[in-house]
């Protein structure tokens, strides 16, 4: 059964010695924005994240597979739904109504399909496209960032020609000692309804993946990750009872010393206004 209820929801969450997500405009240093200072996360890398442990977690469970992974080309899984529904396409023009079907059965079996949405019309056997209820922002750091190279040496040479110019050679990582970010998302029960069918499961499995996607990510590039803060905004309708807007504000985040750069969590002071719209709970889920 489809979620009833609209959720908004705030991430915190921070990087030590790390690269959180790397530019390849940019030699593939953590992003910045040029014009503040300030570092930034794709959308993109925060799902992988979720996929990756939904995955994990629910590897070989009935209704949980992931569609965006690096395992086989999408028109191949489009072309499995339409054998495993019995559908077939018209010689001239699509069968809309296979299409329906094979949309049906894409959300039902996808996990990041009813939750994230996916363009599936491509090749010879199109399952449409997904808008997906929950979406998530970029995330962005609470202040400046200080990208730092750090030269390092490898011992291991990979080729004859490049061994004989000696036994180490010289490499380099780019870094950020400490950021601490913040993202924001929305669940709309409407398009839950309408279209993907995300459940009341599937958003409790979206927080337990938020909350752990770090925990089983961990990696020297990325360094020291930690989710901190997961605020969810439970809304009492399909609709919702504010605007998500005025719910982000009450999370305030600033720094205690601005006179110092930021290098560890208790640098920051965390100001909830608890105080709610008519409608809308405030969870706190870490």
């Amino acid at each position: 059964m489809a979620i009833e209820n609209r959720y908004d929801f705030v991430m915190l969450f921070d990087v030590e010695n790390g690269n959180p997500n790397g530019d390849p405009d940019a030699g593939n240093s953590p992003r910045m924005d040029a014009e503040t200072g300030h570092g930034y996360i794709t959308d993109v890398c925060l799902k992988r994240k979720i996929r990756n442990y939904v995955e994990l977690c629910k590897e070989g469970e009935e209704g949980y597979n992931i569609l965006i992974k690096p395992d086989k080309a999408l028109n191949t899984k489009f072309a499995e739904a339409y054998e495993k529904e019995g559908l077939k396409l018209k010689e001239k023009g699509k069968n809309t109504e296979d299409v329906e079907k094979a949309r049906a059965f894409m959300c039902e079996n996808y996990f990041d399909v009813r939750a994230f949405g996916a363009v599936m019309a491509t090749g010879d056997n199109p399952c449409g496209i997904v808008r997906g209820p929950v979406q998530i922002n970029f995330a962005r750091s609470l202040s400046p960032i200080n990208i730092q190279d750090v030269t390092i040496t490898r011992q291991a040479r990979t080729t004859e020609d490049r061994a004989e110019t000696g036994s180490t050679e010289m490499g380099k990582k780019s870094v950020i000692p400490y950021a601490l970010y913040r993202g924001e998302g929305y669940i709309s029960a409407a398009l839950a309804q309408k279209v993907t069918g995300l459940s009341e499961e599937d958003v409790e499995l979206l927080w337990t993946a938020i909350v752990n996607m770090f925990e089983n990510d961990h990696s020297a590039a990325r360094g020291k990750m930690c989710m901190r803060k997961l605020y969810v905004f439970k809304h009492d309708s399909l609709l919702g009872n504010s605007p998500s807007h005025v719910l982000f504000d009450k999370i305030q985040v600033s720094l205690k010393d601005e006179t110092m750069p930021p290098r560890k969590f208790t640098d920051y002071e965390i100001t909830v206004d608890s105080e709610m719209p008519d409608g809308v709970t405030l969870i706190s889920k870490i």
